[in-house]
């Protein structure tokens, strides 16, 4: 780049038109102007047409992230992280989410009334209807391998219609948009100890454990257990090999062996990250019953909703997470009738996934804190 600027440099004071103007230009515009005049001199170059297009890319991209600062007030610091970490498509999103937000308000009949915390992929807020009636706006970042998929979260929703899941009420694809029933507070702010949180996620799930008899695209245990067996190894490879090869050969070990024992006679609708922000009041009972949002929408073994439940509530366990975990299983086994052994080497590959993943994007100490607890757990079979 250094060389670009110098060559940049010596053409624009070449030129007569625009040497005067030369104190006025940044460093990035010298480059741009000067790699546009160089290439009128040498036109026989073929790789100039593409240093001028990444040069403009790159000045374009400089632009919008200065702005996008304006906008990060809209979504959480882990959020921004998330979607920055996706390069240009993530700033651009972040840059845009203010007008889309605006355009859906127009379409949708909706006004905005209180942006939501907790989200970990997506803005979320409370709004209003022009017809009175209140629900919940969610405009989803772009893919980021790891994250649920938008496609298969629709169709779950669709396929479920508002049982024991939040109702979908429209949704905008090409945006990235949803519109849901607007639902009570998480369980987490509800002030119930990490037992009875437990079992109240257990009890949701099972009811909404139902195979599936229509026509769907949702991803089978098969492909499931497939992209964990390329995800984890990629990942940890990527980071720097931040655990050791045996967590890792573990992981897939423990793959293997779901391959092996699943009984897809069982196979149901999973939730797929059915945790203590996932799962909210819902305000038209009576008494205390929840709903369960942002499936993933899978078919899978239900042990593997409550390998999730394994790895949560991380402080619970990191004291001595060989006896905790044993426990935990234990008590998911008894409250759903799962087989104890599927529960823990979910658990266990959920903690390796989620661990490495949250390394990187960001979430060092929690991430590491994670692959602390698979340590632990790596040589255990119940």
């Amino acid at each position: 780049m250094i060389k670009l600027y110098s060559k940049a440099t010596e053409c624009v004071s070449n030129c007569s038109t625009v040497h005067k103007k030369l104190h006025c230009f940044t460093p990035l515009d010298i480059i741009v102007k000067g790699v546009f005049l160089w290439g009128k001199n040498l036109k026989l170059i073929n790789g100039l047409k593409k240093l001028r297009e990444l040069v403009l890319i790159r000045f374009k991209i400089r632009k919008e992230r200065k702005m996008t600062d304006k906008q990060n007030e809209l979504v959480s610091k882990f959020v921004q992280q998330k979607a920055k970490s996706l390069g240009y498509e993530g700033e651009k999103w972040l840059y845009h989410l203010k007008d889309t937000i605006y355009d859906l308000e127009q379409r949708w009949g909706i006004r905005i009334e209180k942006t939501l915390e907790g989200g970990s992929e997506a803005f979320v807020a409370e709004v209003s209807a022009h017809d009175g009636g209140n629900a919940i706006l969610k405009l989803v970042m772009p893919q980021m391998e790891g994250n649920s998929v938008l496609e298969q979260e629709v169709e779950a929703l669709r396929i479920v219609n508002g049982d024991g899941y939040v109702r979908l009420i429209n949704e905008d694809m090409n945006q990235r948009a949803l519109l849901l029933e607007r639902l009570g507070k998480p369980l987490h702010q509800l002030g119930y100890s990490t037992k009875e949180e437990i079992k109240i996620i257990c009890s949701t799930l099972k009811q909404s454990w139902k195979p599936i008899q229509q026509s769907h695209h949702l991803q089978s245990i098969h492909d499931l257990i497939e992209w964990f067996t390329n995800f984890i190894p990629a990942l940890w490879k990527d980071l720097g090999k931040p655990c050791s090869k045996e967590l890792i050969d573990q992981s897939l070990t423990f793959l293997e062996s779901r391959l092996t024992n699943i009984d897809l006679k069982k196979a149901v609708l999973v939730h797929g990250d059915a945790h203590s922000g996932n799962i909210l009041q819902n305000p038209t009972e009576p008494q205390p019953l929840f709903k369960l949002i942002d499936p993933d929408g899978l078919i899978a073994e239900p042990s593997y909703d409550l390998g999730i439940l394994m790895r949560e509530w991380l402080d619970d366990l990191i004291e001595d997470p060989l006896e905790n975990g044993k426990i935990r299983c234990s008590l998911l086994g008894q409250l759903t009738g799962e087989d104890t052994q599927g529960i823990w080497e979910w658990g266990y590959i959920q903690s390796i996934s989620t661990g490495l993943f949250l390394i990187k994007i960001g979430e060092e100490p929690f991430g590491y804190k994670m692959l602390k607890v698979a340590e632990a757990w790596k040589e255990t079979r119940l």
